[in-house]
């Protein structure tokens, strides 16, 4: 009897205790929504929450929501932006190393404009004839240490501080695995894109972090400190790129830790802002001069990296080039495409800024054959070529390389959340968030950057052997249609005539 009226007066308790906090609850409710009814009332910034207090708020709530909810439950495969779900699907499917078919047919329209259409041939390339692709070399006969490689498909710049310690690391080690080369974007070298024992292509930026003096020019001592690393095989200046072209790099002042502060040259919480071009080249001759002093002071093949607009500027240079001889030259050029890149940059410069690569990159490659030079200067193609058919499509056009940024953070676990310009990636690749850092893990996504590449490479080479060739590398503009604006597939060679003959020894060559 006294165990059921203990528990009894324990249940009553309870019930009270219940009561007490569900009044508390409500009272805090109303107390909440008390203020923000005179919080929205009494402020003049916004119109919605003036008028409709309280319940305006919802409006800002939704709208953020909405680019999360589009991306995974309302937009269709092939219709999102930047990057469409099938896209995306195809890279983890690719870093994870699991079956890449799909059945019952393909889910791309074929009548998009500007879209690629392979032209296979009816004597494909049979496995046991095709080839590696081949080996090209930059900066032969005119760089004290040109660089030999034969990798297809490689890493572009992404910056140590606005990429993490754990993804930096995690790029280095899979590009090792793989056999590509990493650029190290204008934010400088860092002992964590060294940890991976992977090639290295430092890009000088118009800030020059990590080989400027005390005054922020370009230090010939700094740069030898560079060159004396054997991983660092090439140099690229960089003019300027797809995300912001006519617009220096942009870090925020949250991700300038003591670390890039140090790697860089810059204090540290400061928001670091990279000049819009550099101050000592304002001309063609000023250009060939800085590459040829870099190249001399350190040995390694020196290029540089441009968004293409105004075309005069190339021809004069092609000219100069043959004027002043081939040892001014560039060992490469880098045409990036004005389609944005992983970095934060205005709307206004990355929506209407600068040519897309598919007519920037074949306006390149022309003008070197015009002049002659297309031997001496090699092309690698950036842009959005994250998917088998970009990168396959880019060396239609007559690039040696194509890079990715975009492709291997993708490959990284990137599920496009659009924070870049933040500190606050849910996936660790672009915060210095600790907590949010501790999600990568370097050794297992170093793997993922390693299948991504091989599996890419893979497929570029079905591509080839498809078309009747034996390597990627003898993909021309007679392998492919473009659709014009009706739908209807244009040789792409009709579109851009190929000003060089095709390769010989193929299958397709010669049907």
């Amino acid at each position: 009897m006294e165990k059921t009226d203990t528990l009894g007066e324990f249940s009553i308790q309870f019930m009270e205790l219940s009561a007490m906090l569900l009044v508390f609850t409500l009272g805090v409710g109303v107390l909440v929504i008390l203020y923000m009814y005179i919080a929205d009332v009494t402020q003049t910034k916004h119109a919605i929450r003036r008028n409709y207090p309280v319940i305006g708020r919802f409006r800002y709530f939704f709208e953020h929501l909405g680019e999360f909810f589009r991306q995974y439950f309302f937009a269709l495969d092939r219709e999102e932006l930047p990057f469409n779900r099938a896209q995306r699907s195809w890279v983890y499917r690719a870093a994870k190393n699991i079956d890449s078919t799909i059945a019952f047919g393909s889910t791309r329209p074929l009548t998009q404009p500007g879209e690629v259409l392979f032209l296979n041939c009816v004597f494909p390339t049979l496995t046991e004839d095709a080839a590696p692709p081949s080996e090209v070399i930059v900066g032969a006969n005119y760089a004290a240490n040109p660089y030999r490689t034969s990798s297809v498909f490689n890493i572009s710049g992404m910056s140590f501080g606005a990429l993490s310690v754990p993804a930096v690391r995690a790029l280095s080690h899979g590009a090792r695995k793989a056999g590509i080369w990493m650029n190290t974007g204008e934010g400088a070298l860092s002992p964590y894109h060294l940890e991976g024992g992977c090639d290295i292509v430092f890009q000088i930026g118009t800030a020059k972090y990590g080989v400027r003096d005390e005054s922020g020019k370009l230090s010939d001592s700094k740069l030898c400190e560079i060159a004396q690393h054997e991983q660092v095989r090439m140099f690229e200046l960089k003019l300027s790129q797809g995300a912001k072209p006519g617009k220096g790099g942009i870090l925020p002042g949250a991700k300038v830790s003591e670390e890039i502060a140090a790697t860089r040259g810059i204090p540290v919480g400061e928001d670091s802002i990279s000049p819009n071009g550099h101050p000592e080249i304002r001309s063609v001759d000023d250009l060939l001069d800085t590459i040829a002093h870099v190249r001399s002071t350190t040995g390694k093949p020196t290029g540089f990296k441009a968004v293409i607009g105004d075309s005069q500027w190339l021809e004069d240079m092609c000219e100069a080039v043959n004027m002043r001889g081939a040892e001014y030259a560039p060992d490469f050029i880098t045409v990036d495409s004005a389609d944005g890149g992983t970095g934060a940059a205005p709307q206004s410069l990355m929506d209407f800024v600068g040519l897309p690569l598919k007519r920037s990159l074949p306006l390149v490659v022309d003008l070197l054959v015009q002049h002659g030079l297309r031997d001496r200067i090699k092309v690698i193609a950036s842009g959005k070529a994250i998917n088998p058919a970009g990168v396959a499509t880019a060396l239609c056009m007559g690039a040696d390389f194509v890079v990715s940024a975009r492709g291997f953070m993708f490959a990284l676990g990137c599920i496009q959340a659009l924070q870049c310009n933040k500190n606050t990636c849910p996936t660790g690749i672009t915060t210095h968030d600790p907590k949010l850092q501790r999600g990568l893990d370097p050794t297992e996504k170093s793997e993922r950057v390693a299948n991504y590449a091989r599996n890419m490479i893979y497929e570029v080479g079905a591509i080839a052997h498809s078309c009747g060739v034996r390597e990627p590398r003898k993909l021309n503009r007679r392998h492919a249609d473009l659709l014009d604006p009706s739908g209807i597939p244009v040789p792409m060679v009709e579109l851009f005539p190929d000003k060089q003959p095709p390769a010989t020894g193929d299958i397709s060559a010669s049907v």
